[in-house]
């Protein structure tokens, strides 16, 4: 069975960081790209970043570029998203997923349960 479960998640002040993380098991982690997507109150769920499986190739949303960081361990099975100079327009529930299509809309065949990220002075 599938399970990715994030973590990290939190109030933050604008211009502040936090580092999410999600455990993943039941699936052979290194061979799977890896996504990070999020969910604003009352809007759908919008792709942010992916990585590759062995992490060394990665994307991001334009309106996080620069500021957000993805990587992996695979030893660990474990995803992580580094969070920078946060904005308020960045509250959201953050989520891990695999076997996703980025294309408009954003779909996971897996997805965790979420984490709460709030940007808020």
């Amino acid at each position: 069975e599938v399970q990715l479960v994030e973590s990290g998640g939190g109030l933050v002040q604008p211009g502040g960081s936090l580092r999410l993380s999600c455990q993943a098991s039941g699936f052979s982690f290194s061979g799977y790209q890896m996504f990070w997507g999020r969910q604003a109150p009352g809007k759908g769920l919008e792709w942010v970043s992916h990585v590759s499986g062995g992490g060394r190739l990665t994307d991001y949303a334009e309106s996080v570029k620069g500021r957000f960081t993805i990587s992996r361990d695979n030893s660990k099975n474990t995803l992580y998203l580094q969070l920078n100079s946060l904005k308020t327009e960045d509250t959201a529930v953050y989520y891990c997923a695999t076997e996703c299509t980025v294309a408009p809309p954003f779909r996971c065949r897996y997805k965790g349960q979420g984490t709460q990220v709030t940007v808020s002075s």
